[in-house]
């Protein structure tokens, strides 16, 4: 049987032709084919197929409306879908892109389907080909307007990244059957991405901490993003760019020193004796808010520490930095997490088993 190119089978998919299957106001129904054994239909991947832009990429919503693929689809909907097929808003924001790959290779290896492969191999090739030089990520491509071409941690946009790249490289979760080519690609990038990852490391009299949710792409300083996410030490996006040069094998000195400096700085960025509480309150919008209280043998962390002073500090919609939760307006503290406690886990668990060679 003749190989289509990925274009052509994502031509097919705006048809609803794939691998003889019938699409039906959303609901997907395999159909039987003469000219070959039909393989299993995924619905969900089917759902992906339909929605995988022609860059490669996928977007994280259609028509400004976030979507779930465990929905029903209308038809409606769908006519939607197809409409964005040539549209310039892949992206890894939101851990777009990474999840259909992700979901594609496990349908494939499930199913056997020639088609859920292709797709995923075109992500593969769309990841590749939006990482710049450097070794950096920027949060959406090929449209790179704005803010969107920084190098993007938020999120963990561009570690999703890289850490199927690492997999693809190194044949695991599914991806042995990816070409070789891709897998030595995908290595190299990877390589890339470490290097850039060092880079971007935020250094204090000579000493170096953690990283900002975004860095220029071509200074590599920290950057800012949207009006309330400024140039910043990043406590939430450094915990998971920590965790992947902790899945390095035999790092190099850099990398030690990169994961030692992270930690040092988290542990001693940590705030003790709060928490953060959602309450009801009817003379708030909504008719609720998100305000910080005591607790006694409790830690938290802020979301963004300043990067002069190294206190935390808080910024809504209007830019402008504010030292409490309380005094930004009500529908960014119910709507963003500026405190967490997303380096517990690391802290407690994870670093005693990297520093003692367990890992």
């Amino acid at each position: 049987m003749i190989r289509l190119s990925c274009l052509a089978i994502l031509l097919m998919n705006l048809a609803g032709i794939i691998s003889g299957s019938t699409l039906c106001y959303g609901k997907f129904s395999g159909a039987q084919n003469s000219q070959f054994v039909q393989a299993e239909i995924d619905t969900i991947a089917e759902k992906m197929l339909l929605a995988q832009r022609v860059s490669g990429g996928w977007p994280k919503q259609i028509n400004t409306v976030a979507f779930n693929y465990d929905n029903f689809w209308s038809q409606e909907f769908i006519l939607k879908v197809k409409a964005g097929f040539s549209h310039p808003d892949a992206t890894i924001d939101n851990n777009a892109t990474c999840r259909e790959i992700r979901y594609l290779i496990k349908a494939y290896n499930k199913t056997q389907s020639k088609t859920y492969l292709a797709a995923t191999e075109t992500g593969i090739r769309y990841l590749l080909k939006m990482q710049y030089a450097n070794g950096g990520f920027p949060q959406f491509y090929p449209d790179t307007s704005g803010y969107k071409k920084h190098i993007t941690y938020n999120d963990d946009a561009m570690i999703n990244a890289l850490q199927i790249l690492k997999d693809v490289s190194e044949g695991i979760q599914g991806f042995k059957i990816v070409s070789e080519d891709l897998r030595k690609r995908s290595a190299l990038a990877v390589e890339r991405g470490i290097a850039c990852i060092l880079k971007t490391k935020i250094y204090v009299d000579g000493k170096p901490t953690v990283w900002c949710a975004q860095h220029d792409h071509i200074t590599f300083l920290p950057a800012k993003a949207r009006a309330y996410e400024l140039p910043s030490f990043s406590a939430a996006e450094s915990v998971n760019i920590t965790r992947f040069l902790m899945e390095i094998n035999n790092p190099s000195p850099q990398v030690k020193e990169a994961v030692l400096g992270a930690l040092d700085w988290l542990y001693k960025s940590v705030i003790f004796g709060f928490k953060t509480q959602r309450i009801k309150d009817p003379a708030q919008p909504k008719g609720q808010d998100v305000v910080l209280v005591t607790a006694p043998g409790a830690k938290i962390w802020a979301r963004f520490y300043d990067l002069e002073t190294g206190k935390p500090f808080f910024c809504g919609r209007d830019g402008i930095k504010k030292a409490t939760l309380a005094e930004i307006e009500n529908e960014r503290r119910t709507g963003y997490a500026y405190y967490g406690i997303w380096p517990e886990k690391l802290l407690v668990m994870q670093y005693p088993d990297w520093h003692s060679g367990k890992k």
